[in-house]
């Protein structure tokens, strides 16, 4: 597929500011710490994976669609990749402002690793699925070197494949190494955040199903340890459906049901010293992302966006709906960097959200 444009795309950006307490609550103080700017992307296609890098903003999607933006979502690039696969970039991982990977998410062939290092002008194809049941869910990487890629289970086991050399290569990690998964345990694909990595080898992925759990790994991927998680699990539909670390590094496990988005049910759950904890606020129905500067944090799904002024630990519901934003839209994706937070969804919908000025200095 060749890129339908190649240069700005300016013109065709639908930009509203606003502050949410004006809109959603204008009492509520949580809420004035964010501004809003919604953009329109000129693909109309539902965008998963999203990632700050270096002031880049980066946007991945159906139809083989990336957009780059250099100026806080104001304009955009179409860095889509030509080929003759066509698939569904549901994770993205960007090393500098030139390199970057996205993952395509399908069944079989359609499962597939790409690689720019010319800021998405040109694409290589770095990796591709082979195995007929295989389907790619998330990539997380510590440095531009060492990875991991989750996949569905094969044989009774998760797929959890390790590169050492920037993707070049992919070794699965042998299978005695994790537990086996349990009855209707499955994983998903719905924001880029299904693993992730931290400090010192740490790593999680989390599943759902009738047996939502979160794995963990502290040896850089090479052995796990599964911990059952009480997320809203009734239904093979249901789970864990993304991670998130906030600015003390406590990890948070997020989802719901994509069949009852709007239920209110237990969403989110946070791991801290071994031990998942319950935590205020968080039965607003599906979340497929979340992301935190310094103590705000905000979660998000279809139907709904969450926030935490305390690193995560209460959540108040700031959107019923999307449209309290003026906005026929909801968001599936989440990244934020330099008191700036990416959201993407549906229809190329954009929005920008940014920490006000009172909030920038306010300590970990």
């Amino acid at each position: 597929m060749t890129p339908s444009l190649s240069t700005l795309v300016s013109s065709a950006l639908v930009c509203l500011t606003l502050f949410v307490c004006q809109t959603a609550c204008a009492t509520d103080k949580t809420q004035a710490n964010l501004q809003w700017h919604y953009y329109q992307l000129p693909a109309k296609v539902a965008f998963r994976g999203s990632a700050i890098k270096q002031n880049t903003f980066w946007l991945t999607g159906q139809n083989n669609h990336v957009f780059t933006s250099q100026d806080a979502g104001k304009t955009w690039q179409d860095k889509s990749v030509a080929s003759n696969i066509s698939t569904d970039f549901r994770d993205i991982q960007v090393f500098d402002k030139d390199t970057a990977i996205v993952m395509g998410a399908g069944s079989g062939e359609q499962s597939v690793l790409y690689k720019t290092q010319d800021g998405g002008t040109s694409w290589q194809l770095l990796y591709q699925n082979q195995h007929p049941q295989g389907f790619f869910n998330s990539i997380a990487f510590w440095d531009d070197t060492t990875g991991l890629l989750m996949a569905d289970p094969i044989d009774g086991y998760f797929v959890i494949k390790k590169t050492i050399d920037g993707g070049k290569t992919w070794r699965r990690i042998a299978q005695h190494k994790l537990p086996t998964i349990k009855a209707n345990e499955v994983g998903f694909a719905a924001s880029g955040n299904t693993i992730i990595v931290g400090t010192n080898g740490q790593a999680w992925f989390t599943t759902g199903g009738l047996s939502a759990s979160l794995y963990f790994s502290n040896d850089f991927g090479e052995t796990w340890q599964r911990q059952a998680i009480p997320l809203y699990q009734e239904s093979k539909t249901a789970g864990g459906y993304a991670l998130a670390l906030n600015s003390r590094q406590q990890v948070f496990v997020i989802g719901g049901d994509y069949l009852q988005r709007s239920a209110h049910y237990t969403n989110m759950v946070k791991l801290h010293q071994g031990e998942i904890q319950s935590i205020a606020g968080s039965n607003n129905g599906l979340r497929t992302a979340m992301s935190c500067q310094q103590n705000t944090c905000i979660s998000l799904g279809k139907t709904g966006i969450d926030i935490s002024n305390d690193h995560g630990n209460s959540w108040q519901k700031i959107a019923s709906d999307a449209k309290q934003f003026n906005s026929p839209w909801g968001f599936f994706t989440l990244t934020s960097d330099n008191h700036q937070f990416l959201a993407a969804g549906a229809n190329g919908k954009v929005a920008v959200i940014e920490l006000a000025r009172s909030n920038k200095s306010t300590p970990q």
